[in-house]
């Protein structure tokens, strides 16, 4: 079992950057592979970015070429790093240790499915 901790989140001018963490508070990521989402109010919950245990990397194409996700070597930290965030970033972003990291509806719905955390929140705005 892990135990997935977000953090990193805040407020953030148009064009800005943020980096967000998601840290194993138990166990580690070794061999799972860790998706980051977000969540607006009224929509479905969106897969931005995954990396899997040897690496292998995945980019929504709403993010791909600003956001960057990276681990550690000892896997217990996954990193997203975001560049150039726009207004329609503003939402809470979550990570989980996923076996399918592909999601149904609002975020809630798919937390018995693999280990998530709690959610940061990012706000864009001017």
């Amino acid at each position: 079992e892990v135990q997935p901790v977000e953090s990193g989140g805040g407020s953030v001018l148009p064009g800005g950057s943020l980096r967000l963490s998601c840290t194993a508070s138990v166990g580690t990521f070794a061999y799972s592979d860790v998706a980051w989402y977000r969540q607006v109010i009224g929509k479905p919950c969106e897969l931005l970015s995954t990396i899997s245990d040897d690496g292998t990397t995945y980019y929504a194409g709403s993010v791909k070429g600003r956001f960057t996700i990276s681990q550690d070597n000892v896997k217990k930290t996954v990193y997203l790093q975001m560049n150039n965030l726009s207004l329609e970033d503003t939402a809470v972003y979550y990570c989980a240790a996923v076996t399918d990291p592909n999601v149904a509806g609002p975020c809630q719905l798919n937390f018995g499915f693999g280990y998530w955390g709690q959610g940061t929140q990012v706000t864009v705005s001017s």
